[in-house]
C-alpha cells in the first residue's frame, strides 16, 4: 500500500494533470491535439524526432554490437577495463558532454584543426549546429545503453555452440551469421528499443549541438511553455510523447515477447 500510495501522489497524479490540462486549456475540447496535427510546425518537428531518433538508434546499435562482440572474446582483465571506459560515460553529466562536443566540433575545434592540419579537408566541415553534431552526441551519450544488454545476450551464448560449428565445416564469417548473429538478436531488440524510447525526450544536448536549427519534440514543448505560455498545447505534445513511447515498448513487447527483449 505505501509503494501505490507513493506512485499514485509522484506518478500518477501528475500524467493525469497534464492530461486534463491538455483537453481543457484555453477551452474544454481536443482543440491541442487538433492543431498539432494540422498544423505543419508540429508535425515536421514530430518527424524530425522520430527520425533523429530512428537514426541515432541505428548507429548506436551497430557500434554497441562491435564493441560487445569485441568485450565478449576479451579476457577477463581487458574487459573489465572496457566495461570501466563504457559506464564512464555514464557518471559524466550530459551538460558537460554537450559542451565538450560542441568544442571538440567547432569549426575550429580540435577536429577540423586535425583534418585539416594532415590535409584531408581544405574547409571547416559543419559538424556542429546542425543534425550531424545532434547525432553524434545523443550516440555518445546512448552507447552505454546499447552495449549493456547486447553484452549481457552475448555472454548467454554456449561457446560450445560455435566450437560445434566449427567442427562441422563452418568457417568464421558462416558461423557468426548462422549461429552467433541469430542468438544475439534479442540483445539487438533490447538495446534497439532502449535507445529508441531514451532518445525520444532528448533536450539538453540537441538544444546545444543543434544550436536552435534542430528542434525536437522535448525541445518544442520548453518552447511552447516558457515562450509562447501554451500550457494546454505543451501538455497535448508530452501527452503525444508519451502515448507514442508506450506504443512502441508495446509493440516490442508483443512481436518479441518480454523474455526476448530483456535476455537472462
Amino acid at each position: 500500500m505505501p509503494v501505490l500510495v507513493l506512485l499514485g501522489v509522484f506518478y500518477v497524479y501528475p500524467l493525469v494533470r497534464v492530461l486534463l490540462l491538455s483537453v481543457t486549456d484555453p477551452h474544454p475540447g481536443i482543440e491541442n491535439f487538433t492543431h498539432l496535427v494540422l498544423s505543419h510546425g508540429p508535425r515536421k518537428v514530430m518527424f524530425n524526432t522520430f527520425r533523429i531518433c530512428a537514426l541515432t538508434t541505428v548507429i548506436s546499435v551497430a557500434i554497441a554490437y562491435l564493441l560487445a562482440a569485441v568485450m565478449v572474446r576479451a579476457p577477463r582483465q581487458r574487459r573489465r577495463v572496457m566495461m570501466a571506459i563504457v559506464l564512464l560515460t555514464l557518471w559524466i553529466s550530459v551538460l558537460v558532454r554537450a559542451f565538450s562536443w560542441l568544442i571538440l566540433l567547432d569549426d575550429h575545434g580540435l577536429v577540423n584543426n586535425t583534418l585539416m592540419a594532415l590535409g584531408l579537408i581544405h574547409a571547416p566541415l559543419a559538424l556542429v549546429r546542425n543534425e550531424t553534431g545532434v547525432v553524434i552526441g545523443m550516440v555518445h551519450y546512448l552507447l552505454p545503453y546499447a552495449v549493456l544488454p547486447l553484452l549481457a545476450a552475448m555472454q548467454s551464448i554456449d561457446p560450445a555452440l560455435m566450437r560445434a560449428s566449427y567442427s562441422l565445416g563452418a568457417g568464421r564469417v558462416r558461423t557468426f551469421l548462422s549461429v552467433f548473429m541469430p542468438l544475439s538478436l534479442p540483445g539487438v531488440a533490447a538495446a534497439g528499443v532502449i535507445v529508441f524510447v531514451f532518445s525520444l525526450g532528448f533536450f539538453i544536448t540537441p538544444s546545444i549541438l543543434g544550436g536552435g536549427r534542430v528542434v525536437m519534440l522535448a525541445e518544442y514543448v520548453s518552447v511552447t511553455v516558457l515562450e509562447m505560455l501554451r500550457w494546454g498545447f505543451a501538455a497535448a505534445q508530452a501527452v503525444v510523447l508519451l502515448v507514442l513511447t508506450l506504443v512502441v515498448l508495446g509493440i516490442a513487447g508483443k512481436l518479441l515477447g518480454s523474455k526476448r527483449i530483456l535476455p537472462s
